[in-house]
């Protein structure tokens, strides 16, 4: 690396659960890879074919879940001689790398959102990023800026655009103790998926009620003491109860 200490940082909104967010490349072949694996974020730090035969060839870290939310997530990799620091939303991970790690040779090749060849990549998920940046910022160079302006040194691949489409949300306020919605259920239904956010200043009160069939039961979700609840009941059986949250 020509830099005494390398800063790369940036914000990502992920639609799916894998994808590559960053690569960057060396011309021995040293690479850090930043990729999304199943809702976590993967820093994968390679020194090289001529240097795989070392113990310390390979750091692979993990850190952060269910970052695919479609909400906001931060990113900062601190690479100083053989120091390294990876946060993800004020997580950190500090580690010394043995070794080479301090020779890493970075400066031939940087990609965001995906890999020109990626089956020499190493990389565990291979697909490209789907989702959104902002705040991309390698040493101090504003990389969004550049793609803005059409500087020669920054390349498109795909469809991009400069503007991030937010998913369309549709509350709903129950101004009530006797508010509710009902949505009837389907005749032989025998699975039921729901998903929602919700925010409230009581402690206690009903979320969700489903009574899949007369065979399966059904289930309550509720509030107690502040904390999300649910009871689950079938016939014959004992209520069973889950809690989760603070």
């Amino acid at each position: 690396m020509t830099a005494l200490k390398d800063v790369i940082s940036l914000k990502f909104k992920a639609m799916q659960s894998d994808g590559i967010l960053l690569h960057r490349e060396g011309k021995k072949g040293d690479h850090i890879i930043l990729e999304l694996v199943k809702g976590k974020l993967s820093l994968l730090i390679n020194l090289g074919d001529d240097k795989i035969h070392s113990s310390s060839a390979q750091i692979n870290i993990s850190l952060g879940s269910l970052l695919d939310d479609q909400h906001w997530h931060s990113v900062l990799i601190e690479h100083f001689n053989n120091q390294v620091n990876f946060t993800v939303d004020k997580h950190t991970h500090h580690f010394h790398a043995k070794g080479e790690f301090n020779y890493l040779d970075l400066d031939y090749e940087l990609s965001f959102g995906g890999i020109p060849e990626p089956e020499k990549s190493g990389s565990l998920s291979r697909r490209n990023f789907h989702g959104c940046f902002e705040n991309i910022y390698c040493n101090g160079v504003n990389v969004i800026d550049l793609a803005r302006r059409h500087k020669s040194q920054i390349s498109f691949v795909g469809n991009m655009s400069f503007l991030c489409l937010e998913p369309q949300v549709v509350p709903v306020t129950f101004l009530s103790s006797r508010s509710y919605l009902a949505l009837p259920g389907i005749l032989g239904q025998e699975e039921v998926a729901i998903s929602f956010q919700f925010r409230t200043w009581n402690s206690e009160g009903f979320l969700v009620s489903s009574k899949v069939n007369q065979a399966s039961g059904g289930f309550f979700l509720y509030l107690s003491d502040g904390k999300v609840k649910i009871s689950i009941h079938k016939p014959g059986k004992p209520l069973g109860d889950i809690t989760a949250g603070n």
